[in-house]
């Protein structure tokens, strides 16, 4: 083997990765926003453009190297699901908890 890890690998890793930080974080910050009187709906648009901002890197990887993109598709592909898994389940469990 020469060290390389398949594409399952790659995507599973960036999907559970996104998923943790974002449904982590959008609790926590809708906790903060409730206690602080903001709108939720500001705190889902600020969420989505962080997860824009965070796949941005792999967009911009698999737009100029044309080459050795499989990896980076992988990643791209792991963190947009990640990312739009957090952000729809989320809001339920911030619903749940009493915060939204």
């Amino acid at each position: 083997m020469g060290g390389f890890l398949p594409d399952y690998l790659i995507r599973e890793q960036a999907a559970v990765g996104t998923l943790v930080i974002f449904a982590v974080l959008r609790i926590i910050f809708a906790a903060l926003a409730y206690d602080r009187g903001w709108r939720i709906s500001i705190v889902e648009r600020c969420f989505i453009a962080a997860a824009v901002l965070y796949c941005v890197p792999q967009l911009f990887d698999l737009l100029i190297h044309a080459y050795g993109t499989r990896a980076t598709s992988a990643e791209l592909e792991g963190k947009v699901a990640g990312a739009a898994i957090a952000l729809f389940f989320a809001p339920i469990v911030g619903h749940k908890l009493g915060y939204e």
